[in-house]
């Protein structure tokens, strides 16, 4: 049960639910690769905004070649089982993330690394096709290129990943000064998904001397992670990440003491997949002095949210003292982000969500959409992608019209 709240707390700390507003053309591209122009799909339609004007993104992560395998069910020890469909496609969270935030509008740079071999050549390839700008990925003469075996299983919708790291690793002297300084220059933020961490934090630093705001992946516990966290202004976590990293006993409590341990983060998201999301924003405004317990807000929330919608919306509460027994007390407000009721017949894979979720998020912050508006934004990019197989193939485009009550 619930502690006792006072009913001033509950309707201080409590906003109106506000869901998402209801509501091709072709631009060139320059080929890193080619040297030449090429159309590719963006938009000039004239009911959605302009896309932004700062909208250089660069990432730093992994990518990877995936090979995928969807099954009826996930084998026993010891079976031999047919696939029921399968494609290779590129692959790896930062490779994912920008694809997605080329595909909204953006111009993506990513800093990574493969071998001269078919997988390589194919995962650059592939990434140019989309618009990110490969320029800056190391090209190994010898080793091997990233790629992952996944196995999808058709009757718990889940997947399995069978990663196979590329060779030789990145190291922070692969990237050249001058490769930096013209890989930052003109972003608008810089994206890390963990990994290349020592590459990574090189990165990272320069940013925070440019003053580039800075977003993390933060998947599960990595080495190096602490360290590029300690920089970061925006996180969005997975499902397990916030209690695995903080040892806090719910949820609601991780996210105040993710934001404690990390004073200069704005905000914190983490993604539940089908059940949504959930945002703690810091806030500076206001001097609210009534502290309200945030396990008990969040469950009001969850009370509160529109279960009828079928897209993506949002309950907000309004800025408050938020208090986790025992940990700490943040000025801020949570919103529980819902994700699209996407039918059965349409949920294919999930491989790939939390990617396109921050692909989507790289739009926002660029864009400066309210979180009230990106939330859902974000939601609907996420459960686009899961209506095909592989992390890209269902990738929604700007001029999606499933995208444009959310964008207007």
């Amino acid at each position: 049960m619930m502690a006792s709240l006072c009913p001033s707390a509950i309707s201080a700390a409590l906003a109106a639910i506000s869901p998402s507003p209801p509501s091709s053309s072709k631009q060139t591209r320059f080929s890193f690769s080619t040297g030449s122009w090429r159309r590719s799909r963006m938009s000039s339609d004239r009911s959605l905004p302009p896309v932004p004007d700062r909208r250089v993104v660069l990432g730093c992560g992994s990518v990877s070649v995936d090979f995928l395998a969807a099954v009826a069910s996930y084998p026993k020890p010891d079976d031999k089982i047919r696939s029921t469909s399968l494609k290779v496609q590129g692959g790896g969270n930062a490779g994912n993330a920008l694809t997605c935030a080329a595909r909204l509008g953006l111009n993506p740079r990513l800093i990574s690394k493969v071998a001269d071999d078919a997988q390589g050549r194919s995962i650059l390839a592939e990434l140019e096709a989309d618009g990110v700008d490969t320029s800056f990925l190391v090209v190994s003469k010898e080793g091997n290129s990233p790629f992952t075996y996944v196995i999808v299983d058709d009757q718990t919708k889940t997947r399995t990943c069978i990663h196979t790291p590329g060779y030789p690793p990145m190291v922070p002297h692969d990237l050249s000064q001058t490769n930096l300084l013209s890989a930052i220059d003109g972003a608008r933020i810089v994206y890390f998904d963990g990994r290349l961490y020592e590459t990574a934090l090189v990165v990272a630093q320069e940013a925070v001397r440019r003053k580039i705001p800075i977003l993390i992946d933060a998947e599960r516990p990595r080495e190096g992670l602490d360290d590029l966290l300690k920089l970061a202004d925006y996180a969005v976590c997975s499902a397990k990440f916030p209690q695995a990293w903080t040892d806090a006993p719910s949820v609601a409590s991780a996210l105040v003491s993710v934001m404690l341990r990390l004073p200069n983060l704005r905000f914190v998201i983490v993604t539940l997949g089908s059940e949504g999301s959930i945002m703690l924003e810091r806030s500076t405004e206001g001097n609210s002095q009534e502290e309200v317990d945030v396990d008990n807000l969040l469950e009001i929330l969850k009370q509160r949210k529109d279960d009828v919608a079928t897209i993506p919306t949002y309950v907000s509460s309004a800025v408050s003292q938020l208090k986790a027994k025992g940990i700490g007390t943040v000025h801020g407000r949570l919103l529980l982000g819902t994700a699209e009721k996407i039918p059965p017949q349409e949920l294919i894979d999930t491989t790939g969500a939390g990617d396109a979720f921050i692909g989507a998020t790289l739009y926002a912050i660029c864009a400066d959409m309210s979180p009230e508006k990106f939330l859902p934004f974000a939601a609907q990019v996420a459960a686009a992608n899961c209506r095909a197989l592989g992390a890209r193939a269902s990738l929604p485009y700007r001029t999606d019209p499933r995208l444009a009550p959310f964008l207007s």
